[in-house]
């Protein structure tokens, strides 16, 4: 028997969703006959002081890593307030994505952003640890615990997660349809949201999250200036406006204090999120978990297919 080239493998597939190319699809409209949907993504989050991950302003040196957990904490501090102010002027809603042990360690903040009528969304306990690299036991322990934190003080279940440093294991969505979530944002395969299946005859779904227009890969690790950062923006907006008249689309904007928060980025910053609502007319201005829930009422369900091999 001939031995197989590698382009006669088959390669792993994940098994959560099939193929489908976006203008074989159905056009539906989003309320008030709409087509482009924006939201925008506030990461709150909150870091172990001397070990644990967290993002960099500059390379680290010995722990404690004075520099970035406080350049960091200055998020929490500052920045998350100037962008609750901003939000507030421009009366722009968010959803918030929610380190649940924020709420011990910012008394007041996620309390802020709930009395503007924010959506809040889980993103496990904090941005210190990945939940990919736990097994599934401790897992599934993260999420119960992140879960349970964030009902408590919000008096509801979140409805949407978003992995720490988006990261998932190959039983993530799995876990999560287990726990009640009804949508997550850790895939950025599609520009509409998506069911993935899930074990036993689940479904999740899974509604866009930017990985381009996140000020992380764009800031943080391209070195984009926060003029570069709201361009893009601005550019963005403006071509999925257009492309919108063909299909429904969601666009994600997503943000972290500690970075867009700092004036320099804020002030460009605005002048982009201005740019969108005067637009405001012409889209719909909302949250992750309502654009989650409109879809959900008008996507068939998917049906099962078989894992592939490897997912």
């Amino acid at each position: 028997m001939t031995k197989p080239t590698p382009a006669d493998e088959t390669l792993a597939g994940h098994g959560r969703y099939a193929y489908s190319a976006l203008p074989d699809r159905p056009v539906y409209d989003w309320p008030g006959g709409k087509r482009l949907a924006v939201y925008l993504a506030l990461n709150l989050e909150t870091f172990d002081f001397g070990s644990g991950l967290g993002a960099e302003l500059a390379p680290g040196g010995p722990q404690p890593d004075v520099l970035n957990y406080a350049w960091r904490d200055w998020g929490n501090r500052v920045g998350a307030w100037r962008l609750r102010d901003l939000f507030d002027g421009l009366d722009l809603p968010a959803s918030v994505l929610v380190n649940s042990r924020l709420y011990s360690d910012c008394p007041g903040l996620i309390e802020a952003f709930r009395a503007r009528g924010d959506e809040i969304v889980g993103h496990g306990r904090t941005n210190a640890e990945r939940q990919g690299s736990l097994d599934e036991a401790g897992e599934r322990a993260l999420i119960a615990e992140a879960t349970a934190v964030l009902t408590r003080e919000e008096g509801r279940a979140p409805a949407g997660w978003l992995g720490p440093w988006i990261s998932q294991s190959k039983a993530t969505p799995d876990l999560l349809a287990e726990a009640g979530y009804r949508y997550h944002l850790d895939w950025c395969h599609d520009d509409q949201p998506t069911w993935f299946s899930t074990r036993d005859g689940g479904h999740i779904l899974s509604v866009p999250y930017p990985q381009e227009l996140n000020d992380i890969p764009a800031i943080v690790a391209r070195k984009d200036t926060g003029r570069d950062f709201a361009d893009a923006i601005v550019d963005g907006f403006d071509e999925m406006l257009e492309q919108s008249r063909h299909a429904p689309l969601v666009m994600g904007i997503a943000l972290h204090p500690y970075i867009v928060g700092q004036p320099h980025r804020l002030r460009p910053l605005r002048r982009a999120l201005e740019h969108i609502t005067r637009h405001r007319d012409a889209i719909w201005l909302t949250t992750a978990g309502a654009i989650a829930a409109h879809a959900a009422e008008r996507l068939p369900l998917p049906s099962q297919w078989s894992r592939a091999a490897g997912a």
